[in-house]
């Protein structure tokens, strides 16, 4: 699960595994050693032990730390049990590629056929528990079954890693350091808690846990005991502790049930783009007004007010998302993953999928393209406020500027043709 937008790039790479292979991640899952398999050179030999050296001075002054925290030897001795420095956890943590799959191509994958049968097959099984959860915490079923297809293959690939080992090496490692010495603690308060034994705690390289991928802190804030086995178990093969902790999740964060997380539009030929974006808001019948509808011609329902999102600028569909969109943003703060979660949910439910047609004609940015097509505007007076390759409001605002100024479609979209025209 990923709360916060600082650790995309870490909690993403067990959601991106898990869209890999579909039904067959069973054996894809095999293949991940949560111990790093050492080659026989000498200089990978020294390197983990002198890491090793050091780990273990590091575990011995965190031991210190977590006592004053209530930890007690007990747990410490259990926990610490046979782990070393992983260097199978550093090496995922140094090499995250950049992800840069078009929002269709990921969506193709995170919403495709089979996604969707498993994931009815998945709410047929489960049906009465997800009743159960939805009648407790007023949201929707199918939008937590969409969370548990897109974090774990519906439970198929929840992540073999061993946890407290994963968190002592991040946290000794030093980037990031705090947050994950947090985590480590927060996995010691699980353990002595009673909820699971040491061994048992697994979970992906960064310490998501369980079939909706909660990290620990997050487990010991929102993770229930639906089951009344007197335990939160998001690990075992039953998943009801970890959907109705994901629906708990939400519901604290104020989902909205029976309104929308977003619904597709048409937007008018006139239509400002300086308008669209998270940072403008109207009610439906305001956007009516300026001519923003329904697919279906009407005005849209009045579910609060909304903002107007084009992910793939003025060639791809556009939606108007509402408060529950927001909702899922604090689950996962990628808009790629809302809309995948959203449009999950909705085709488990029996909708149809998006009319618009996406520009698969067109690519991502790579990071230097970003950064190029930041400095090329600078350049031509449409100042960025920095290279950083990070496609933000200043970014933004300079490429519509620059649009405007060439009589293109001032959409804001950063896109391979307008880094071609500025070439």
């Amino acid at each position: 699960m990923r709360f916060f937008k600082q650790l995309l790039p870490v909690v993403f790479s067990l959601t991106a595994t898990a869209l890999v292979a579909e039904s067959a991640l069973v054996s894809q899952a095999a293949n991940v050693s949560p111990r790093p398999v050492l080659r026989p050179e000498v200089s990978n030999v020294t390197s983990v032990s002198v890491s090793n050296l050091g780990f273990e001075r590091w575990l011995n002054g965190f031991r210190s730390r977590a006592r004053a925290q209530g930890i007690s030897e007990q747990t410490l001795n259990a926990a610490f049990s046979g782990i070393q420095y992983n260097t199978n956890v550093i090496s995922r943590d140094r090499n995250q590629s950049e992800f840069t799959k078009a929002l269709w191509e990921y969506l193709d994958s995170a919403v495709s056929n089979t996604r969707i049968d498993n994931g009815r097959a998945a709410y047929r099984k489960y049906q009465q528990t997800l009743a159960a959860i939805e009648r407790k915490y007023d949201v929707e079923a199918e939008v937590v079954v969409a969370i548990w297809g897109l974090e774990s293959a519906y439970g198929t690939y929840r992540g073999n890693t061993d946890v407290i080992e994963a968190l002592a090496t991040l946290a000794y490692d030093g980037r990031r350091g705090n947050f994950f010495e947090e985590q480590l603690t927060a996995s010691l308060k699980i353990l002595q808690a009673g909820d699971v034994s040491p061994r048992n705690m697994t979970g992906s390289w960064a310490g998501a846990m369980g079939h909706t991928q909660f990290i620990p802190t997050s487990y010991l804030a929102y993770a229930v005991d639906f089951s009344g086995d007197g335990k939160r178990d998001i690990w075992s093969n039953d998943p009801t502790d970890a959907l109705a902790s994901t629906a708990a999740y939400l519901s604290r964060f104020g989902w909205k049930k029976g309104q929308p997380w977003g619904v597709e539009v048409r937007l008018p030929g006139s239509f400002n783009y300086g308008l669209a974006g998270h940072g403008t808001a109207k009610t439906p019948r305001q956007w009516a007004a300026l001519g923003v509808r329904g697919m279906d011609g009407q005005p849209v329902p009045n579910h609060g007010r909304a903002s107007i999102l084009l992910p793939a600028g003025s060639q791809g569909p556009a939606f108007m998302i509402f408060k529950n969109f927001n909702v899922i943003e604090r689950y996962n703060a990628a808009d790629s993953y809302v809309i995948a979660v959203g449009h999950l949910s909705d085709r488990i439910k029996g909708k149809p999928d998006f009319i618009a047609s996406w520009p698969r004609g067109d690519r991502t940015l790579r990071l230097s393209e970003r950064k190029e097509l930041q400095q090329r505007l600078s350049a031509a007076g449409y100042s960025t406020g920095g290279v950083d390759g990070l496609i933000g409001p200043n970014t933004i605002d300079a490429i519509r500027n620059y649009q405007k100024s060439a009589g293109l479609v001032p959409d804001g979209y950063a896109s391979v043709e307008l880094l071609k025209t500025l070439r």
